[in-house]
């Protein structure tokens, strides 16, 4: 007699753990403004290790339960004191060893804020310094972050309309 099987759509009852490994999920914040006719990016100094004194895009583990949003946005806000910026994921990060501390995967979301609302931005969290940069800085970053700005570059590029729709960007 054949043992049944179970349903591959149904989990095992009791305790599950799984035998494959699995990332840490994380959400990074990109946001933008145009200062000077040039677009910047809003970047945070990293007040710890790892890249600790690196500047780095906002941004953290998603909590259990949570959305990858709402982690980028509850991150910015605890990085950066900004809120209420309309963040869209537009593209994700997985390359094994892009985080030191283990095997991560990013959602990275894009954001735009009005020149005017700058001033709100100031270091919180594990941040001890924000400041806006131009968009093709690269030297100096912390983890995969100066890839994830050419990558989002390229989609600006690839998606012009996302500029034209913003009103305070030109």
């Amino acid at each position: 007699m054949m043992p049944k099987r179970r349903s591959i759509n149904r989990p095992p009852t009791g305790k599950f753990t799984y035998r494959h490994a699995r990332p840490m999920l994380t959400a990074d914040a990109v946001v933008l403004t145009e200062l000077d006719g040039k677009l910047r990016v809003l970047l945070v100094k990293r007040k710890n290790p790892p890249y600790q004194g690196s500047w780095a895009l906002p941004g953290g583990y998603v909590n259990q339960n949570e959305q990858a949003l709402e982690a980028a946005k509850r991150e910015l806000a605890e990085e950066t004191h900004l809120t209420r910026v309309k963040l869209k994921p537009i593209g994700f990060f997985d390359t094994p060893g892009r985080d030191p501390r283990g095997w991560t995967v990013s959602v990275v979301h894009l954001g735009f804020v009005a020149p005017s609302k700058l001033r709100q931005a100031r270091p919180g969290d594990d941040a001890c310094e924000v400041t806006f940069l131009p968009l093709h800085t690269r030297a100096g970053l912390a983890f995969d972050h100066a890839r994830i700005l050419r990558y989002v570059a390229r989609w600006l590029k690839a998606h012009p309309d996302t500029l034209a729709k913003t009103s305070y960007v030109s």
